[in-house]
């Protein structure tokens, strides 16, 4: 898991200007403006402006004023380009002063309970950790990329309730895709990968992610496993992160292994077959899209119809059989049993639990 970088202290609220510290360093030496202008080729008006700070010290008037005052050339360019950088800072503590209350709707103590962002009692300092870890320099910013409708065209009623929530799922997962290296996207490899990986549901957590995450790598699509967002009904996401580049994000919902690896699936269906402009969520709804996604989960785990088989298994001794003969784990034909039925209490100790212990997802063994 990413983890927020140290943060620096805040300078203050206001700025001195460099013409504070030349119009003391000429009134010292005993000299009048009228001097100071015959001596250094200034303009009365200019050493006005430059005392007012209005008139930025360039490099050239920096010069002039080492052989007039004998104070180095570099005291006076450092001192504009901290001044400048100060007047910038206190318009930036202005501005986020003013969007302090946008931390409202974001889930700001589950990110610095994750170690996203530093907690700071200062709001606004708060405030630019948050817009930090969303990649802007400001809420306007952030609107445009999360908020407006142009950036993801399906999205689910959680994404038009609460936004801050929703992005803050999304961009945690873009924030790990981006750390995997990637080879360019290869729609036929993706297929063949989908394949290779429907036989890891034998495997543990363990086991299976890291071949998971490599071999989706090699195929140009970035998984990331992030822990479920409060407020954020979702089991799983797809979006591009670029042309070249699909990211899938995989949560807990539900803890059961038939639910993660139908997930899993769904997103893949996604990648397979919709465009690569949409951020694709899945919550479960009746667009067709999503239905769609939903038969391409079901076709790659349950091939040639077999699944219309399932709810005639009557023992766990057929649904081991059953599995076994598909070379899935017992635990996703056990829930797909349950899906099918409404017999949501049969075959439960043949599913798999798992569940994240500090971020990294693990097996829970069922109790027999």
């Amino acid at each position: 898991m990413v983890k927020a970088k140290k943060q620096y202290g805040f300078s203050p609220d206001y700025a001195v200007s460099p013409g504070e510290t030349l119009k003391e360093t000429v009134e010292f030496k005993g000299m009048t403006q009228k001097e100071l202008s015959k001596r250094t080729g200034l303009t009365v008006q200019s050493i006005n402006r430059i005392y007012n700070g209005d008139q930025p010290i360039n490099y050239e008037t920096a010069n002039k004023l080492e052989l007039v005052t004998g104070v180095p050339a570099r005291f006076w360019n450092n001192l504009e380009s901290k001044y400048r950088e100060q007047l910038e800072t206190v318009k930036e503590l202005k501005r986020l002063n003013a969007d302090i209350g946008w931390l409202e709707s974001i889930p700001v103590s589950e990110l610095t309970k994750r170690g996203l962002i530093q907690k700071s009692d200062k709001k606004t300092l708060q405030l630019r950790e948050t817009l930090k870890f969303f990649g802007v320099s400001s809420v306007s910013s952030w609107e445009e990329i999360w908020v407006e409708p142009k950036v993801a065209t399906r999205r689910s009623q959680c994404f038009e309730s609460r936004p801050g929530h929703a992005a803050t799922w999304i961009r945690i997962g873009e924030i790990l895709a981006m750390d995997i290296e990637c080879r360019s996207f290869d729609k036929t490899l993706f297929k063949q990968a989908l394949q290779n990986i429907r036989s890891l549901t034998l495997k543990s957590p363990r086991e299976f992610i890291p071949q998971m995450i490599q071999i989706c790598a090699q195929a140009g699509v970035a998984i990331s496993l992030v822990p479920e967002m409060p407020k954020v009904p979702w089991s799983g996401a797809t979006k591009w992160l670029t042309p070249k580049k699909a990211m899938i994000i995989i949560n807990l919902r539900g803890k059961s292994e038939d639910k993660f690896w139908f997930s899993f699936f769904h997103e893949a269906g996604h990648v397979i077959n919709d465009n690569k402009k949409s951020l694709y969520i899945n919550d479960h709804s009746d667009d067709p899209v999503e239905k769609r996604a939903d038969e391409f989960a079901a076709n790659i785990l349950f091939p040639d119809g077999c699944r219309d088989q399932i709810p005639s298994l009557t023992t766990k001794v057929q649904i081991k059989k059953f599995a076994k003969k598909l070379n899935l784990s017992p635990g996703i034909v056990a829930g797909q049993y349950q899906f099918l039925t409404g017999n949501w209490s049969w075959y439960k100790d043949l599913i798999k639990k798992f569940v994240w212990e500090n971020n990294i997802l693990k097996q829970k063994e069922p109790l027999s």
